[in-house]
């Protein structure tokens, strides 16, 4: 005969935002070019998703580099949870065409960042959310 007792382990946390972070190295002399695309289509298409409720905010954060192959800015995207990011995906490539443009014009803005930046990464990560004792 075997007894089996469950207790449930209370975390002190609760699982928050999901975030899509990207790591960026500007080219040397390219921030005010970059920074421009930034602040121009990037934004205008995070401004959609989030009016659109795919997501919840978007940074971006500058950084010093360390060295010459290190990022020296952050694009964080927050989504709700993993969950929802991954649901909307679809609408997400739907609602980029109609703020950047086709696939081509989307390639063809991609192909000219890679002059001014290089994309050394992206992470998604999730937010704990530490609850008190």
């Amino acid at each position: 005969m075997s007894i089996s007792i469950s207790a449930q382990v209370k975390r002190p946390y609760h699982n928050g935002s999901a975030w899509q972070i990207s790591f960026i190295q500007i080219k040397p002399g390219m921030d005010a070019a970059y920074l421009n695309y930034l602040a121009n289509d990037w934004k205008r298409e995070r401004e959609a998703l989030k009016k659109d409720g795919q997501i919840v905010s978007y940074k971006v954060i500058q950084t010093e580099g360390h060295s010459g192959t290190d990022f020296n800015l952050l694009l964080m995207t927050e989504y709700r949870d993993l969950a929802t990011m991954e649901a909307n995906q679809s609408k997400a490539d739907a609602l980029a065409q109609q703020v950047i443009g086709t696939d081509e014009k989307q390639m063809q803005g991609y192909r000219e960042r890679l002059a001014i930046r290089e994309v050394l990464g992206t992470r998604l990560a999730r937010e704990i959310v530490l609850e008190p004792k």
